[in-house]
């Protein structure tokens, strides 16, 4: 079974020797679940820094992203989102887009009520709208970073995200939802995941890896996150402000496809493009681009306190 060591080792050398922290295991009981999170405890710290994955990912596949945050001085907790990493889900069948926006949300009010540090919250690929939605519910939030902003009312980011499923077959997706949607899937049968990652290793193991992308998804989830509408539309959205960072090499979802939900935000917002980076980003210079990106918030937060 891979761990979060196999990623950090597709790292550039010089960040690998930097991203260096472990990650603590801990367990919240939410629902009928019991979500793992992945934490990097430091009291020490003038902000902490929640990392959410998306569809075909878990903490330890985030873990190098993690670890550069950690190493740059944020405690950090990155959750396994239910049906995926080690979280430990009763019928993964039943698991809904919508419980992830719940849990979520429940997971930042339960982090804000126990700890008043500043919070920024980042989504990684499909986790970029789930950061967005969690956001505009709950507040709190000192920034929001993300490297997509994919709507699926977006007829463009479907056939990215799942070129299988056209939005002609929505329709008929919500009519058999009582026979469909609990069928599990291999996700690489429904979504290009061999577009995750432009380098080689990275890619293989993300779409094989057994607590991701090399798992299985309910129809469900599918259908109910392409016919998901935020819970506050992008021109009254002032949550939080919005920091873009797309990868500029993604060959899965192309920055255009974000830029066009990040300009429709009333509230403050920046896009700084990851430079050679894939949608997964571990190129230079684009990694290091993150790292400068998550510095600065970092030393922001850190100069208000």
């Amino acid at each position: 079974m891979p761990s979060h060591k196999d990623y950090l080792a597709c790292l550039p050398p010089a960040w690998r020797e930097r991203a260096t922290a472990e990650p603590e295991s801990d367990w919240w009981p939410w629902r009928d679940m019991a979500l793992h999170i992945a934490r990097v405890r430091n009291p020490e710290a003038p902000a902490r820094l929640m990392i959410l994955h998306g569809a075909g990912g878990h903490a330890g596949a985030l873990w190098p992203a993690a670890a550069l945050a950690a190493d740059i001085g944020f405690e950090v907790l990155a959750p396994d989102m239910p049906g995926y990493g080690r979280t430990r889900v009763p019928r993964p069948s039943a698991v809904r887009y919508s419980d992830w926006v719940d849990c979520v949300s429940d997971l930042l009010r339960a982090e804000q009520a126990r700890d008043p540090r500043p919070l920024v919250l980042v989504g990684a690929s499909m986790g970029g709208m789930l950061a967005y939605a969690a956001t505009a519910r709950v507040g709190g939030v000192a920034c929001l970073l993300a490297t997509c902003l994919l709507d699926p009312r977006d007829e463009q980011v479907w056939s990215a995200l799942s070129p299988l499923v056209g939005r002609w077959s929505l329709g008929l997706m919500n009519r058999a939802a009582p026979l469909i949607d609990s069928w599990r899937l291999p996700i690489r049968w429904l979504t290009p995941m061999n577009k995750i990652a432009n380098e080689r290793t990275l890619a293989r193991l993300c779409r094989t890896d057994p607590r991701g992308g090399g798992g299985r998804i309910a129809l469900g989830f599918l259908r109910t996150f392409l016919g998901s509408v935020p819970p506050v539309e992008p021109e009254q959205f002032d949550a939080a402000p919005v920091m873009l960072v797309h990868p500029a090499a993604d060959r899965w979802t192309a920055p255009e496809l974000s830029l066009r939900f990040l300009r429709r935000i009333r509230g403050e917002t920046r896009h700084v493009p990851l430079d050679n980076a894939g949608h997964f980003p571990i190129e230079e210079p684009g990694i290091s681009q993150l790292a400068t990106v998550m510095q600065e918030i970092h030393d922001t937060l850190a100069a208000r306190s």
